[in-house]
């Protein structure tokens, strides 16, 4: 398994070492000794699985306020996605910033997005199913979002189409008047 940092500290790519012969492939996806030895200690308690049938299907950028915050693991095991994690850690000097991956079932490829980013992604293909585990319960009374097109975040979404969207994240607030008590350092 290999980690490797992106331009956000913190938001890292896990690329899992994958095992092939004439009958396929297998991998570990997750394995908390091999995750401590990597410098990522997390205890997951709750795995979450997504399907989006059209492509262009867009669903972010979702994060949970504290004490309720997420860190995630996310991987695309049909079709494609864009996976972006976005800084909202109020003070960092990555503040409103983003990071940018293509996620597929093809590249097994896995985002880790710590508590104090906000995550969403656009399907590349149609037919896309995305699974993730977060470090914390889903808490609706925590759930909040940005708008996936705040111009101060300027994200770079690959396909210029108007996305599917849910109503939530259609109306969502720009990040300068989202609620958000993330502090950086904290």
């Amino acid at each position: 398994m290999k980690v490797k940092e992106t331009s956000l500290p913190g938001v890292k790519i896990i690329e899992p070492k994958v095992f092939g012969d004439h009958r396929g492939w297998f991998m570990e996806t997750y394995n908390s000794p091999k995750f401590e030895e990597l410098g990522i200690e997390i205890q997951f308690v709750q795995d979450n699985q997504s399907f989006s049938a059209i492509k262009g299907t867009l669903r972010g950028l979702h994060y949970q306020l504290n004490p309720k915050a997420q860190t995630k693991l996310v991987r695309c095991t049909k079709g494609a996605i864009y996976d972006v994690a976005i800084d909202i850690r109020k003070g960092s000097p990555t503040f409103g910033k983003w990071f940018g991956l293509e996620l597929s079932a093809e590249n097994k490829k896995q985002l880790l997005i710590p508590k104090g980013f906000a995550h969403g992604f656009m399907t590349l293909t149609d037919d896309v199913e995305v699974q993730y585990k977060v470090d914390e319960l889903y808490a609706p009374e925590c759930d909040r979002g940005i708008l996936w097109s705040d111009p101060e975040i300027g994200v770079e979404w690959p396909i210029d189409i108007t996305p599917v969207l849910s109503a939530k994240d259609e109306n969502a607030p720009v990040l300068s008047k989202a609620e958000n008590n993330f502090i950086y350092g904290e």
